[in-house]
């Protein structure tokens, strides 16, 4: 009965007469045959007839065919959606991520860069119907997807984001955003989004943030930035060991909160200040609810009633139970 649904399931309840008929006739089947009283059985063959086994059979056919009539009334039936049509009105979103030395700091757990690729996979997850592209940057800046459909290939990237020599060290707020809108200024979407990510203050790069918040704003590009990392004192690097690990001391946390908040206020979008891992999972969670897509679709349902079937069954079985009774197990007495 896979895929099959019930459009009158309270029907079901008349099932609750079935073991009410049956013990009414397990304690009257004795009454239910006639009998003969004789005095001596001498001259007469004795033996069991098998007939008197199997009559029970009768009144099972008659509970089964009410069992049907019931399923029927119940009105059984499976859908199959034939035809399907989609149309979306998506978003294209690109995350600028930083990648400075800065964003190994420790308190996010593990830190700050692991803890933003498991919380920004979960984001494109939540996101199947719009396009996602990935910049990473730090003094320096590059494309790593560009806006996307394919979300595999998007959280395939963001899984190999990492710290290394690719780039430049240092936090260039106004490149990263910057090629964020190369991205998105061409786009045709209804709505094109940008969540910008740093956990420092600007200080290299040949673009000025506020010139490329500017920009963003001529291309109806929203900014909606998150400044990554607690506040007061975090574990973080500040030099390479001789065996070429990073060395750790507690340093204290600068985001350029101020500026952050001008790029989103003149954009139209909002800031947000991530200073743990549950912080910056709650604030993908509000930019989501925040840039809702627009869904128009049409399904075309074909419907296939089932109840016909036991209809037959129980027409046959009350057939069959009547034929039996007046025939083969017609009584004489």
């Amino acid at each position: 009965m896979d895929g099959v649904t019930f459009m009158n399931p309270g029907f079901f309840w008349l099932l609750l007469i079935l073991p009410v008929l049956i013990g009414w006739y397990v304690w009257k089947r004795k009454q239910q045959s006639a009998t003969l009283k004789m005095g001596t059985l001498k001259g007469f063959k004795t033996g069991t007839s098998i007939l008197g086994k199997l009559r029970p059979a009768l009144f099972a056919m008659r509970i089964l065919a009410l069992a049907f009539i019931i399923v029927a009334m119940a009105r059984p039936r499976t859908v199959d959606v034939s035809s399907k049509t989609k149309t979306t009105k998506g978003i294209d979103i690109v995350m600028a991520v930083d990648v400075s030395g800065s964003m190994l700091a420790k308190d996010l757990k593990p830190n700050r860069m692991e803890a933003l690729k498991d919380v920004a996979k979960d984001f494109v997850e939540a996101r199947p119907n719009d396009r996602i592209g990935l910049v990473v940057y730090a003094a320096e800046a590059y494309t790593k997807t560009p806006v996307t459909s394919d979300k595999a290939v998007v959280e395939q990237a963001i899984e190999s984001i990492k710290y290394d020599n690719v780039l430049q060290d240092g936090t260039g707020i106004g490149m990263g955003l910057g090629t964020a809108i190369n991205r998105l200024k061409e786009s045709k979407a209804k709505s094109k989004i940008i969540i910008l990510m740093t956990d420092g203050v600007n200080n290299a790069g040949f673009i000025e943030p506020e010139t490329a918040a500017d920009i963003a704003r001529e291309h109806g590009i929203k900014v909606y930035t998150i400044g990554i990392g607690s506040k007061g004192m975090a574990e973080s690097p500040y030099a390479y060991a001789p065996n070429g690990s990073l060395l750790f001391r507690m340093m204290p946390v600068e985001i350029d909160e101020q500026l952050m908040r001008s790029i989103a206020t003149k954009t139209g979008g909002k800031y947000f200040r991530a200073t743990s891992k549950n912080s910056l999972e709650k604030i993908y969670d509000d930019i989501n609810k925040l840039e809702t897509t627009e869904i128009e679709e049409l399904k075309f349902y074909d419907y296939d009633e089932r109840f016909r079937p036991f209809v037959i069954g129980a027409l046959v079985l009350l057939l069959a139970e009547a034929g039996l009774r007046n025939t083969l197990f017609r009584s004489f007495i």
